[in-house]
C-alpha cells in the first residue's frame, strides 16, 4: 500500500483545495492529510485566518478525500511523521517547488499544480479588505501599527492625519494620504485607529463614528464615563463597531496567562501587582511638548489594570490614588500608584513616565503564584511557582508584533462577523475610564 501526505491551513475549502487533495489522493493507495494548528500558523505569518481548527478539519473531512486527518503542531513534524506512518509519497502545491526537497532522503516529494485563479487569501482579502486611516502625533506606535497590518489578510493602512510631520517616518509620510485634515481622510477610509492625545479621543471617535467609520482606539477611550456611554451608544444606532487598543490583551503568552490563574493552578487569586515604567526626559516649561505628551497613567495605566480587572473583576471595595504631579497645568504625573481592595483579595498597580522600577507582574494564590518577568506587557514567557521549587513550570511562547497584529485581526474580524472578538470586555473599558476619571477629578487621589 502506497501512503500519501500533504498539508496545509484549508482555511475557507474551496474548488483549488479540493482538486488539490484529489491529485494527491490519485498518487497512491492511503492519503493522509495534516491540517495546520492555528499557533502554527501564526507561526508562519498566516494571521487571519478565517475558521477554527476544528471547522478546517470538518471541512477536508467532508470532502471524503482524506483516510486519515491529522493536525501539525510544529516545526520539523513533517520529517516525525513520514516516519511515523511509513509515508511514501509527500506532497504540496507547486508554489513550493523546491522548499521541501530536504524531505527526499525520507520519502518521494511531489509538487502538484495548484488550481489557477483560486486562493483562500484571495477569498479572504476580496470579501473583506478594510482601509484604515490612522491619526495621532508621529510614535513608533504608529510605525509599528503599519507593518503588522501588513501580516493580516484583507487590511491595508491608506492615510495619517496629524498637525505636525516633522517627525515622521518615511513609513508614514509614504501612505497614500498624508494630511492634518481629519474629515478628508475619513472621507477615504472604512476605520480609523487612534492614537491622538486622551483628551482628543472623545471628538476623535465620535467624528468617525458621525462618518460611517469603525474605531480602533488605544486606551483609555475617554475620560469621562458619560462621553464613553455616548459613543457606545451611537455605534450602536449605526451599526458600528468601536474596540479599545490594548496590544498586551492578545499576546499569546499573556492569555495562557490568564486562563491558567483562572483555572486555578495557583489556588484562589488573592494579589494581583503590575508595574509598568519607563523614563522619558519631560520639559516642564516646553508648554508644546506637554500638550501631546501622554500621562503615565494614561500611558500605563490600562495596560497595568488589565490583569487586575480580568481576574479580580470589577467590583472593588475602595481604592486609594498616590500620585507624584510632575505638571499640574497639564495634570502630568511622574509616577501614580492605585490600590484597590476587594471583597477577597487585594491589587495594586504602580505607573511611571518619571520614574523607573521593575516591570514585572506577580499573580499570588493560596497554592502558589504566577511570576511575570519585566517587560511583562510584552512577554514570551512566564513561571508557576510553587512551596515545592521541583513542582515549578515555565511556559514560553512565541510573542508576535508584541500582540499588535492579533488585535488587528480581531477588530477586523469583529466588524466582518457583527460579533465582539474582542479579549477585552466592555465593562473592563468601562471601568478602566472610570479610573482615569477619577485620576483627573482627584476622587480617592492623595498628591505627594
Amino acid at each position: 500500500m502506497t501512503k500519501v501526505i500533504t498539508y496545509g491551513t484549508y482555511d475557507l475549502l474551496h474548488y483549488g483545495h479540493i482538486k488539490l487533495l484529489e491529485r494527491a489522493k490519485a498518487l497512491g493507495d492511503y492519503l493522509i492529510v495534516g491540517v495546520t494548528a492555528d499557533d502554527f500558523d501564526k507561526t508562519r505569518g498566516k494571521i487571519n485566518v478565517q475558521q477554527t481548527l476544528m471547522e478546517r478539519i470538518e471541512a477536508v473531512r467532508a470532502t471524503g478525500l482524506a483516510d486519515e486527518i491529522i493536525v501539525e503542531e510544529y516545526e520539523g513534524q513533517k520529517i516525525d511523521d513520514i516516519k511515523r506512518y511509513g509515508v511514501d509519497i509527500f506532497t504540496v502545491g507547486s508554489d513550493w517547488v523546491g522548499y521541501f526537497d530536504y524531505l527526499k532522503e525520507f520519502c518521494e516529494v511531489v509538487y502538484l499544480d495548484r488550481t489557477k485563479g483560486v486562493s483562500s487569501s484571495d477569498l479572504r482579502a476580496g470579501k473583506n479588505d478594510l482601509r484604515i486611516g490612522l491619526i495621532g502625533e508621529a510614535s513608533s506606535v504608529l510605525n509599528k501599527f503599519i507593518s503588522e497590518s501588513r501580516y493580516v489578510n484583507g487590511v491595508s493602512v491608506v492615510g495619517v492625519c496629524a498637525k505636525n510631520k516633522m517627525n515622521f517616518s518615511d513609513e508614514l509620510l509614504n501612505l497614500p494620504i498624508v494630511t492634518d485634515d481629519y474629515a478628508l481622510l475619513l472621507d477615504q477610509v472604512d476605520a480609523v485607529y487612534v492614537l491622538s492625545h486622551p483628551s482628543k479621543h472623545y471628538i476623535h471617535i465620535k467624528q468617525a463614528l458621525e462618518s460611517g467609520k469603525h474605531v480602533l482606539c488605544e486606551s483609555p477611550f475617554t475620560l469621562n464615563v458619560a462621553e464613553y456611554e455616548e459613543l457606545q451608544a451611537l455605534a450602536t444606532d449605526k451599526g458600528l463597531y468601536i474596540m479599545e487598543a490594548i496590544k498586551t490583551a492578545y499576546s499569546t503568552a499573556y492569555n495562557r496567562m490568564i486562563l491558567l490563574a483562572k483555572s486555578g493552578k495557583i489556588g484562589d487569586v488573592i494579589s494581583v501587582d503590575a508595574i509598568c515604567t519607563s523614563l522619558r526626559d519631560i520639559n516642564y516649561f516646553d508648554r508644546t511638548q506637554l500638550e501631546h505628551t501622554w500621562s503615565s497613567i494614561t500611558s500605563w495605566g490600562p495596560t497595568a489594570l488589565l490583569p487586575v480587572l480580568q481576574l479580580l473583576g470589577n467590583e472593588w471595595k475602595q481604592k486609594k490614588i498616590v500620585t507624584r504631579v510632575g505638571s499640574e497645568e497639564y495634570k502630568y504625573d511622574e509616577f501614580t500608584s492605585v490600590t484597590f481592595i476587594y471583597p477577597h483579595a487585594i491589587a495594586s498597580i504602580k505607573v511611571g513616565k518619571g520614574v523607573k522600577s521593575e516591570g514585572e507582574l506577580v499573580i499570588s494564590g493560596t497554592k502558589g503564584y504566577i511570576y511575570v518577568p519585566a517587560p511583562w506587557w510584552k512577554t514570551d514567557y512566564f513561571e508557576i511557582r510553587y512551596e515545592n521549587s521541583e513542582e515549578n513550570k515555565r511556559y514560553f511562547y512565541q510573542l508576535d508584533g508584541e500582540g499588535i497584529r492579533n488585535e488587528i485581526v480581531s477588530f477586523v474580524k469583529s466588524i466582518q462577523s457583527g460579533n465582539r472578538y474582542t479579549y477585552i470586555n466592555e465593562t473592563t473599558t468601562k471601568k478602566i475610564v472610570s479610573v482615569m476619571a477619577d485620576f483627573y477629578n482627584k476622587i480617592d487621589v492623595i498628591e505627594i
